[in-house]
């Protein structure tokens, strides 16, 4: 049963419109006012919010506002209602991200008209997930049929392997790459050389779109792993898309968001835990890694393992010995099975 959420400081509009939407067979809770609706919106997350513009304390506008910066409600449909037909507020909705309107006073039919449309592009939106089925369906919702036809022609796949280069920081970005197959190191380097993981991705994930997004040079680099295919989207049909509906850009966020907590995490990691530590995380991450392939088994170079725990290789060498040594692993012709996974979890710091 969907979930509709009905922000309106009218009780008695209120109250009617909870009624004719429960009738009609979805779930609804009401808010009082803006800020009780951001509160409510952020607890129950809802599949669709209807809003009154003019209320007190944070009228329907700062609610838009608030939660479209929320990774966690910026995708949920957002309805205004409002008696103001003027020109300027409409801009200004749609400008905020406002999916539609709906104008006092309305029909029993108009209600559920918006709703129900509403409720039917979120769910088809929801298809688009990190694959190359979901690629498709996310540039079809935005381009439409006949044009994700013409573009799934264009878009080229590329193979490179493993330790080929894939892009150099500083270079002018011009795809949005899927991986289809492998796992891509994000890097950088320093002024005397010495590389540093900040990232590992794997089957089915995206990489070097936010440089596309600020239109600047890459900051860091991307090199191939061990064998790895991609899908290339030319950035024009990428900027496209992001800018084509709201829907498309709030699940870039998400993306963006996700990233740089993970980055935030790895920071801390290395700001505070041991070497000790550090190295099992970074084998645990990487068998989470492997794992979304089908695979138990860690092949990667210790000169990689290095980059990633921002140490030397004889360190992460000495505590891989110690981590066989405990049990906690084995190591085979240089590949690495976890036995332990609790024990390596709950490392001291």
């Amino acid at each position: 049963m969907k979930k509709v959420l009905v922000i309106e400081d009218m009780p008695d509009v209120r109250e009617n419109i909870q009624e004719l939407l429960e009738i009609s067979g979805y779930e609804v809770c009401g808010a009082a006012d803006g800020a009780e609706g951001v509160d409510k919106a952020l607890d129950e997350r809802p599949d669709l919010i209807l809003c009154d513009v003019m209320m007190p304390r944070l009228d329907g506008f700062a609610v838009l506002n608030i939660l479209s910066k929320r990774p966690e409600t910026a995708d949920i449909p957002f309805v205004f209602l409002t008696a103001k037909t003027e020109k300027e507020d409409f801009r200004k909705g749609m400008d905020l991200g406002a999916d539609d309107y709906l104008t006092k006073p309305f029909t029993v039919e108009d209600l559920l008209n918006v709703v129900e449309t509403r409720l039917k592009k979120s769910e088809r939106l929801k298809k688009f997930n990190k694959s190359e089925e979901g690629l498709s369906a996310f540039i079809n919702e935005a381009r439409g049929y006949e044009e994700l036809k013409k573009l799934s022609s264009d878009r080229r796949k590329k193979s490179y392997k493993k330790r080929d280069l894939i892009f150099e920081e500083g270079d002018i970005p011009r795809y949005l790459y899927l991986i289809n197959k492998g796992q891509v190191k994000i890097f950088k380097t320093n002024d005397i050389g010495k590389e540093y993981i900040i990232n590992i991705r794997s089957e089915g994930e995206f990489f070097g779109y936010t440089a596309l997004l600020k239109d600047e040079p890459y900051s860091f680099s991307a090199a191939a792993l061990e064998g790895v295919e991609l899908s290339l989207v030319p950035k024009d049909d990428f900027l496209k898309l992001v800018h084509a509906n709201r829907d498309v850009s709030t699940r870039l966020i998400k993306m963006l968001a996700d990233n740089v907590a993970e980055k935030e995490a790895q920071l801390l990691s290395l700001a505070y835990n041991s070497v000790r530590k550090r190295v099992a995380q970074a084998i645990l991450l990487l068998q989470d890694r492997y794992q979304k392939e089908g695979k138990e088994d860690i092949q990667i170079l210790r000169e990689d393992l290095a980059h990633i725990v921002g140490t030397a290789k004889e360190s992460v060498i000495r505590m891989l010995t110690e981590f066989k040594d405990d049990g906690f692993i084995e190591i085979n012709d240089g590949i690495i099975r976890i036995l332990d996974r609790r024990k390596l979890e709950n490392l001291p710091t």
